[in-house]
């Protein structure tokens, strides 16, 4: 077990390196070739792990960059506003909960990034909740809830990762998880929100919480985009025609442009997606070489020791291993990378299917990926102005959104896929 301890050496070193604001990349890069040394790989053995561990990812790694084409379209074409508050005002401000959260997840769920889409919701919460005397900790909760939710059942990087490495089609990982996803923003809005406390020292409005009603496109013409290409990723389950998500979700952001007449701005939307998921392409650059030390070490090993005194403990790996990595990593999509490249294998020999395999890691990775060390803490709390100590009181009620859609994930497989 000297690899197992080795390469979990590594992840603490990581961490660390990490939390004390070190590029992620180069953490878990250090991290990577701490962990290999450690193990008794030595030099050369350690860097050829650590690249067959990106050269793994990489087929994902372009999928995402393809993805930006549509998150790009709907934040600059207007779209993903116009969505949101077609939403809002549909459900009304009394159900000002429910709306922000659905909000949020149908964002998500068509591939917003998922701190992009509480961004994105943010103004029109604030405006509603000044007026209606809603404290931001409960309008930040429940589009975080809503976020994850829709998170999971999208094509966003975290999915597309899980789908590539256990080898499932993205159409079907993401139906897998509608279930939960949809359970999950029910408990998010009637159970964990009403739970959190009124703290009489969270942050006040203020005069910049209002929020001017934009010129926007129309919503049917802001929904083609995410409408197209979830179209064309369905066509391989309903139709048996493959279109990769590296085409479907392209062909998607054109029809955006098209659809809501923003050519002119066709550019800028293209480089803004390709800005915000090439910051993930990068990181998971790191993820992979971290996650070809693992893949390497008996960490899969120790991980089956442990569950095997457990009934049917071999189902519980692949959401129990994302649940760590995204701790450790403070990250969606790493957590989904780092869980799904390391223990695919050991995941699928133990008789769970791929689908199932992909949409319980998925899941689990939202149960902590929220901690301080990463950026999606700091982005969310800075959308409606809180302060660190007031962000820091949401984080078990942000767990406790993620540990919903795990557990409802779990028993969609034992009721559905066994």
């Amino acid at each position: 077990m000297n690899s197992a301890i080795g390469a979990l050496i590594g992840l603490a070193v990581a961490i660390f390196l990490i939390v004390k604001r070190l590029s992620p990349v180069y953490g878990l890069m250090l991290g990577a070739l701490t962990g290999g040394l450690l193990s008794g790989f030595g030099l050369v053995d350690t860097v050829d792990y650590m690249v067959s561990g990106v050269k793994d990812i990489a087929p994902a790694i372009l999928r995402i960059l393809a993805a930006g084409v549509l998150s790009g379209v709907l934040i600059k074409t207007g779209a993903a506003a116009a969505i949101s508050r077609t939403i809002v005002r549909r459900l009304g401000a009394r159900q000002i909960c429910l709306a922000i959260a659905v909000s949020a997840m149908l964002l998500a769920g068509v591939g917003v990034f998922v701190d992009v889409a509480v961004i994105t919701v943010a103004p029109i919460a604030l405006m509603l909740g000044k007026s209606l005397s809603v404290p931001k900790p409960k309008l930040l909760l429940a589009m975080i809830g809503g976020a994850k939710c829709g998170n999971v059942i999208s094509p966003n990087p975290n999915t597309i990762i899980a789908a590539e490495n256990f080898g499932s089609p993205l159409p079907s990982v993401m139906a897998a998880n509608i279930v939960p996803a949809v359970i999950g923003l029910l408990v998010t809005v009637y159970v964990i929100v009403p739970l959190l406390p009124s703290f009489r020292d969270a942050g006040q409005y203020t005069e910049e919480d209002d929020v001017n009603d934009d010129a926007l496109p129309s919503f049917l013409a802001s929904i083609a985009a995410p409408a197209v290409a979830m179209l064309l990723l369905a066509l391989r389950p309903l139709a048996g025609v493959v279109i990769d998500p590296m085409v479907a979700l392209p062909a998607g952001g054109i029809v955006g442009i098209l659809a809501t007449r923003n050519w002119k701005r066709a550019g800028e939307s293209v480089a803004f997606g390709l800005e915000k998921m090439s910051v993930v392409a990068v990181l998971l650059v790191g993820t992979g070489t971290i996650a070809g030390i693992i893949k390497a070490s008996e960490i899969k090993d120790l991980m089956i020791a442990m569950l095997s005194g457990w009934s049917e403990g071999e189902m519980l790996m692949a959401p129990l291993a994302s649940i760590l990595m995204a701790a450790a990593t403070a990250s969606t999509t790493a957590g989904a990378t780092i869980a799904s490249a390391s223990f695919s294998q050991t995941v699928l020999a133990a008789g769970v299917p791929a689908v199932w395999a992909a949409a319980m890691t998925n899941a689990g990775s939202t149960v902590l990926d929220h901690l301080p060390h990463g950026s999606f803490f700091h982005a969310t709390g800075g959308s409606v102005g809180m302060q660190i100590k007031e962000r820091l009181r949401l984080i078990p009620f942000e767990s406790a959104v993620g540990l919903t859609l795990t557990v409802c994930s779990l028993l969609s497989f034992l009721v559905l896929g066994r």
